[in-house]
This record gives structure tokens, C-alpha cells and sequence, in this order.
């Protein structure tokens, strides 16, 4: 039986119990007979006896089952602590193989860094290789380098397989290198100039690649562009036979600049501005004469203005105009005559001609005057516009020439730079001839757009100061004071 149903049970009958009793304990003696009372309270103490006994036995099992639950408990109280540190054990050995395996992602991370660099260096010494290679050597070479080339375009490729074919081709490099030492000999083709195809023997020696045909023809092999045939650029005489003897027998004197022309080709390089004006060929001659002339127009226009500005004198049109204003038109005349300024010659040459037309005298000098700082403009505007149109020309000529040249001769690439060469420099002539020239030109344009204002100014003072004179003299006003007029002081300078 369940104790703790059995207890339940036992304090149920208890309770009921207690007010059976009490209930007989209250009754009084006429309620009911003497037997009725005896025979509830012996059923009531025979239940309590029951009750209690069942109670103990209760208590007894109860006692009995406590020890073996309780050892129970303790056992499985020191299993949860077993399994407790079990776990921690567990999570300490979780947490180290974390960490161990961001080590180690760490360190593969760096290997495939490392592994990425090296393939990086090995596909650049791939693409670049063919440009590092000797005159000839391509006819060699080329089927190993075009399979390294594949290796690194095709995308298929295990990164095994393709760093397999790489180190090979590293490999077959080296040893192309150890076979340099000392100078290396192979079979190949190679063109002559007149475009034939020459079967022969190649001896590398260093930079310098040399060329022997089967005919007997020997020269310089020079790389061509597009094409794995070198160029033979033969070499007659003495020169001819030692380079024969060295391709043949691999021992000789080479009679050639180790340097590969790099001496020569600095000799060269140092030109000056004379070389550069022949290259740009026969358009250069008429640029060279439109510059001459600009630069003779420009210097004598700047010393025409610095002896202009010399003989300005703004206290000389003062005086003129003071005398003007006073009525004393000969003593104003004099002075123009006297004074070199150009405002001043200019209002004077007007004023002896009044009589005629002042307007019409101040129009005419005004002109002549400003005719004066105009010459020489107009040949400045044509060499500005003709110079670039030149350098134009030069352009289409040079270019020209050389597509000549590439539709008659494909083996002469010289000769197509220099023609391109010839096109920029003329273009370049031209455009600096226009630019150089632009700059006066527009300074002196300045000028004579001062000088006018400058004129026309003065010459509305005098009309106004003449014809307000003239007024004056046939209609009397009414005060004598007269009217000062502002005269218009000469500027230095524009």
C-alpha cells in the first residue's frame, strides 16, 4: 500500500471520529438509553484503537522505506555532481578544440595566402617571360610558353595540375638559363631584308643575337614585331666571316657592342633643337620663316611702345586743354607743335583745321594716329592662323610617308616612326609658334583699344570746349562767369 495513501486514510478517520465523541460527550441522560451510549463509545474506541494501530504500522513502513529512498537520493545527488564535472570537463575540452581549430583555420588561411602569392608571382613570370627572352629564341621556346600561357587562362585546371605545368616551365627557364652561361646555340629561321625566309644556326651571346644562314649569310637578328622570325641585318667583309667561325664552331671574336646598341642609341637620343627641326621635315622651313617674321613684328612693336610711353606727358595735354579752355587756340597749336605726345599732335593737327571741319579733322587725325599703333597686327593674326595650319600639313605628310612605308616595306619600322615623328613634330612647331605669338598680340590689342578710348576722350573735350567757345561768343549769357570743363588727363599707359 501507498504510505501516503494510508496516512491520508488514517487521519480521515481520525477526524470522524472526534465528533462522534463529542457528540456522545454532549448528550444528555434522557436522550437515549444507557446501552445505545455504551455500545458507541466502545465502537468509537474500538475504531480509535484500529486507527492508531494502523497509524504505527504506517509510521513502522514508513520508516522502513525512508533509510533506502534517502541512500537513494544521496546516489543520485552524487551523480548530478559526477555529471556535473563531467560536463565541465567535456566544456573545457569543447572550448581548447575551438581555439585549436581557429589555429589552425588560421594557419590554412595563411598557407593559402602564401600558396596565392606564389601562384600570383608564377602567372606574372608566365605572361611576362616572352618579353625577356633573346632575338630567336621564341622559335624555341614557344610551344613550352603558349602551354604555360593555357595553363594560366584555363579555369578547368586543378589548382594541382596547374602548378605543376608552372614549376615545369620554371624548371625548363633555369635550365635555359645555365645554358646561356657562356653563350647558347640553336637551330631556327630568319628573314633577310628583302622578306626571305633563311633556315640557319642562332648563337646567343649574352644580349646580342647572331645569325648564320645555311647559304653562308651572317648578321645581326633583330626582333620583329608580330612575327617569331627575327630580322637578319646582314654585315659584309671581315666582320661577316668572325661572325660565321663564332655561329659554327660556338669560338670566336665578336666583333660586335656587348651593349646591344644601348651606347649608340644614348649618342642618338641626345639631339638638340636643330636635329628635331629636321625631322619635322620640309614644313618646318616655312613655320621657321612665320616665326622669324612674328618675332621682328613683335620686337619692333614693343620698342615702338616703350618710346611712346617715353614721349606721353600728361602735363603737356593739361597745358593744351588750359589753353583751349581759354580761348588762346594759337598758344594750344604751339604747343602740340612743340610736344611729341600722340594725344597732344593729334588734338593739335585738329585744331589747325578747325576752320574747315572740326569734327571731320579730329576723325582724320584719330585715324592716322591709331594707324600708327596698329601696323604689324595684322601679320601677327596671320602667322597665329597660319602656323597651326602648317603644323597640320606637316601632320598629313609625315603620316603620309608613312603608310608608304607599311604598304611597300614591312621591314622597316624606322622608317614608319620617322614619319610619325615627322607629324608630331610639325604639329607641335605649329601650335607653339600660335601660342607664343597669342600673347602679344593680345597685349597689343589692349593698347590700341586704349590709345582709342584715349583719343576719342580728348577729342570730345576739345569739341566740347571749342564749340562751347564759339557759342559763348555769339550769344551773350547772362553770367560771364565761365564754365570749367574737366580735362582729360593723359594715362601712362593703357
Amino acid at each position: 500500500m501507498n504510505p501516503r495513501l494510508a496516512i491520508a486514510l488514517t487521519v480521515a478517520a481520525i477526524l470522524a471520529a472526534v465528533p462522534c465523541a463529542s457528540a456522545m460527550q454532549d448528550a444528555k441522560p434522557g436522550d437515549a438509553g444507557p446501552g445505545v451510549m455504551g455500545r458507541a463509545s466502545r465502537n468509537a474506541d474500538a475504531e480509535l484503537a484500529k486507527s492508531v494501530t494502523e497509524l504505527n504500522g504506517m509510521r513502522a513502513r514508513i520508516a522502513e522505506e525512508k533509510l533506502p529512498m534517502a541512500q537513494k537520493l544521496t546516489e543520485l545527488e552524487e551523480s548530478v555532481v559526477q555529471l556535473r564535472r563531467d560536463s565541465d570537463r567535456v566544456q573545457r575540452l569543447v572550448d581548447a578544440g575551438a581555439l585549436e581549430i581557429a589555429t589552425i583555420q588560421a594557419r590554412i588561411k595563411g598557407r593559402q595566402d602564401e600558396l596565392t602569392y606564389v601562384q600570383n608571382l608564377l602567372d606574372e613570370y608566365v605572361r611576362t617571360f616572352e618579353t625577356k627572352i633573346g632575338t630567336g629564341e621564341l622559335q624555341v621556346l614557344g610551344d613550352q610558353i603558349e602551354t604555360a600561357k593555357q595553363a594560366v587562362e584555363n579555369k578547368t585546371l586543378t589548382p594541382t595540375e596547374r602548378t605543376s605545368r608552372q614549376t615545369a616551365f620554371v624548371s625548363l627557364t633555369l635550365k635555359r638559363l645555365f645554358d646561356m652561361v657562356g653563350g647558347n646555340r640553336f637551330a631556327g629561321v630568319g628573314v633577310d631584308t628583302l622578306g626571305s625566309v633563311m633556315k640557319g644556326q642562332f648563337a646567343m651571346i649574352g644580349p646580342v643575337s647572331l645569325f648564320r644562314s645555311e647559304g653562308g649569310v651572317g648578321g645581326v637578328a633583330v626582333p620583329q614585331v608580330g612575327s617569331a622570325n627575327p630580322l637578319v641585318r646582314p654585315l659584309e667583309g671581315s666582320m661577316e666571316a668572325a661572325i660565321g667561325d663564332l655561329v659554327d664552331s660556338g669560338e670566336g671574336t665578336l666583333p660586335l657592342d656587348p651593349s646591344r646598341g644601348g651606347a649608340l642609341k644614348a649618342l642618338v637620343q641626345k639631339t638638340n633643337l636643330v636635329h628635331i627641326f629636321i625631322k619635322g621635315g620640309p614644313i618646318m622651313w616655312p613655320m621657321l620663316l612665320a616665326s622669324i617674321v612674328a618675332l621682328a613684328v613683335v620686337i619692333e612693336r614693343v620698342l615702338f611702345l616703350v618710346i611712346d610711353q617715353s614721349r606721353r606727358s600728361p602735363k603737356t595735354v593739361m597745358r593744351f586743354f588750359t589753353e583751349v579752355s581759354k580761348g588762346n587756340i594759337d598758344g594750344a597749336i604751339e604747343i602740340s607743335r612743340q610736344s611729341k605726345d600722340a594725344v597732344v599732335t593729334t588734338m593739335g593737327f585738329a585744331l589747325e583745321h578747325r576752320d574747315q571741319s572740326l569734327s571731320h579733322a579730329l576723325t582724320y587725325a584719330e585715324t592716322r594716329a591709331v594707324k600708327r599703333y596698329r601696323r604689324g597686327i595684322a601679320v601677327l593674326d596671320t602667322v597665329i592662323t597660319l602656323a597651326p595650319l602648317l603644323g597640320l600639313l606637316g601632320t598629313v605628310t609625315g603620316m603620309m610617308g608613312s603608310f608608304a612605308v607599311i604598304g611597300g616595306d614591312l621591314s622597316s619600322p624606322g622608317a614608319i616612326t620617322g614619319g610619325i615623328a615627322e607629324a608630331l613634330i610639325a604639329t607641335a612647331f605649329g601650335l607653339v609658334i600660335a601660342i607664343v605669338c597669342l600673347i602679344p598680340f593680345n597685349y597689343l590689342n589692349n593698347r590700341i583699344e586704349g590709345i582709342e578710348t584715349e583719343l576719342l576722350a580728348a577729342g570730345e573735350q576739345l569739341k566740347l570746349l571749342v564749340e562751347g567757345r564759339a557759342s559763348a561768343t555769339r550769344v551773350p549769357a547772362a553770367d560771364p562767369t565761365p564754365v570749367a570743363v574737366p580735362a582729360v588727363a593723359a594715362a601712362g599707359g593703357s
